[in-house]
């Protein structure tokens, strides 16, 4: 008797990881950079619009000490992370997970983490985030 082929597919749980998959971005047709900069806070995001010429810069990580190249919106989403208002209760919960992302650069985080840092239920983050649609490229991550 042969053993059943185990599915491809495997259910997400609350200890799942997930981050922002940019090549679903790339796909999908919609605009990352507008997107990027409905993040920011009012006064960066009139300054980046209508800013003509990239600039890149040096970020010094302020925890580990890494140094990043980063673009003027780069810069400007690590400056509004560490505003006390960018993740709160009052934004959608795909925006609040997408800022978690955007504050942490992308380190990939479980239901259990994202809800930590989000003050919303694990139990919620893992059924939107499992459902068959995908929001705003947050995937579950896979080495």
């Amino acid at each position: 008797m042969v053993a059943p082929k185990p599915s491809p597919i495997v259910k997400p749980t609350l200890d799942t990881k997930y981050h922002i998959d940019y090549s679903w971005w790339e796909r999908s047709g919609e605009d990352l950079r507008t997107y990027l900069i409905s993040h920011l806070l009012p006064e960066q995001r009139d300054r980046l619009t209508q800013i003509k010429e990239e600039r890149v810069v040096d970020f010094v990580h302020p925890d580990t000490g890494e140094v990043f190249q980063l673009d003027e919106l780069g810069l400007a989403i690590q400056t509004a992370a560490k505003d006390s208002s960018f993740i709160n209760p009052y934004i959608s919960l795909v925006d609040s997970i997408f800022r978690v992302f955007l504050a942490n650069n992308n380190t990939p985080l479980s239901p259990r983490e994202l809800a930590e840092q989000t003050g919303r239920q694990a139990s919620l983050i893992l059924k939107t985030l499992s459902g068959a649609r995908v929001y705003k490229g947050i995937r579950p991550y896979s080495v």
